[in-house]
């Protein structure tokens, strides 16, 4: 017996009763990003291995552990995008959109793909909303990015759910400092820390600060901290956000523990996080990387960029229970046609009705069947009005209306009154 077919383990179908809260999720910010002046770009999901292992970092759970590679039939190795930034650093490098310090605003939506543990809210394939800016260096734009997103919260109506956790990375020779200096304290209690810190502690120390292991934080309360070695104009970029989302009104946390998973982010880092999903806590992460650019063979580039996962904010939505219910609305009207000459009347009836009402939600029969099975069908649609065409409807250029919702009597409507008749629907 063949074995069934199934998806991949941590690669979901997104099924019709599914997909019209992601359709609005993805409306809504697409509007508020057209709002903001950010242009669409649309990339690749598969790009060359190598620009993974440059541009997120050797020694990354992304680039060790976590990615989807394997060689094609020419033998380069290529990697479905675990993340957007890098292919979006490479279009801009690959197309001249940053040279002469233009100015680019950005943003794509689409899957990514990690090879990890799936669970609730965690996935092998999951969809992200990106957005990156080019050639803007000062804390101004990175305040635009955090109070874009809680322009967002607001319009989804969860702005009492999330919290926004700043940190600065500073300067990489600021990093460097520190990474000295945490590895030399973190070295002498090297048998207390768990497995996973051991190995981050010579291929990405800082990670180490984000650990969820208890004791290895437990060891972190008496480490050094990142503030202690920001350089002066990280100091000065940091207050000047912070000044910015005060006059905006913007509340926030600094998280002195905040490094993000990728290597190339430098300065501001953030977070918008819940308590509302478990462990999986984090909605919209990003900041500013603004070395990669050049890292990839370009002229240096000021870029910050922020990436929200739509699978975790539609958990979210469905937990608080803001998914609008006017997202799965009935059809307004099924046509019934009985007989061939009525099923011909009915497809050009229904193309005339669309014509006059654009919004209009109309079902037509198909497969023929019974009076009593074409009405069962438009019950079950769930549509408010039965709309009847047989062979006398058809002689007098009418159509029974059957309300489907309530006891009203059935009525003759002219076909040429009918798109008025049916304009009160819409409304």
């Amino acid at each position: 017996m063949s074995k069934s077919l199934q998806a991949i383990r941590g690669m979901n179908d997104i099924l019709p009763a599914q997909t019209p809260v992601w359709r609005y999720l993805e409306t809504t910010f697409a509007q508020l990003l057209d709002s903001y002046g950010y242009s669409e770009i649309r990339l690749p999901i598969l790009e060359f291995t190598d620009l993974f292992a440059r541009g997120i970092g050797e020694g990354t759970d992304v680039v060790d552990k976590e990615m989807y590679t394997f060689l094609d039939r020419n033998e380069e190795s290529l990697t479905l995008r675990p993340e957007g930034t890098a292919g979006c650093v490479r279009a801009v490098l690959e197309h001249g959109m940053t040279g002469g310090g233009q100015v680019q605003k950005l943003w794509y939506a689409g899957p990514m793909f990690r090879y990890e543990k799936p669970q609730k809210g965690r996935y092998r394939q999951f969809h992200q909303i990106g957005v990156e800016v080019f050639n803007q260096p000062g804390p101004d734009i990175d305040a635009e990015l955090i109070v874009l997103t809680a322009r967002l919260w607001k319009k989804l109506g969860m702005s009492d759910a999330v919290t926004l956790q700043l940190n600065s990375l500073g300067s990489s020779e600021a990093r460097a400092t520190y990474r000295d200096a945490l590895v030399s304290y973190l070295q002498q209690h090297f048998d207390q820390l768990d497995e996973d810190s051991q190995r981050r502690l010579t291929t990405n120390p800082l990670r180490i600060l984000d650990s969820k292991n208890d004791q290895t934080q437990s060891l972190l309360a008496d480490a050094p901290t990142l503030h202690d070695y920001l350089d002066d104009e990280s100091r000065a970029h940091f207050d000047g956000l912070k000044r910015r989302l005060d006059a905006a009104g913007i509340a926030f946390e600094i998280n002195p523990k905040l490094v993000r998973g990728l290597d190339y982010y430098g300065r501001t880092v953030f977070e918008w996080v819940t308590d509302k999903l478990g462990s999986q806590g984090t909605v919209c992460a990003g900041g500013r990387y603004d070395g990669l650019v050049s890292q990839f063979g370009g002229k240096p580039t000021p870029g910050v960029g922020f990436a929200m996962g739509i699978e975790r904010l539609v958990l979210l939505m469905e937990t608080l229970e803001l998914v609008p219910e006017e997202l799965n609305l009935p059809a307004h009207a099924f046509i019934c046609a009985f007989g061939e000459a009525a099923e011909l009347a009915a497809l050009g009836l229904a193309e005339r009705l669309r014509d006059a009402l654009p919004g209009l939600r109309l079902l037509v029969n198909a497969g023929g069947g019974s009076f009593k099975s074409q009405f069962k069908k438009a019950d079950k649609s769930g549509a408010l009005f039965a709309l009847i065409l047989g062979d006398d409807e058809l002689a007098g250029r009418v159509v029974g209306c059957k309300p489907l919702r309530d006891d009203s009597e059935q009525q003759s409507i002219a076909w040429d009154a009918l798109p008025e008749r049916l304009a009160a629907c819409l409304a």
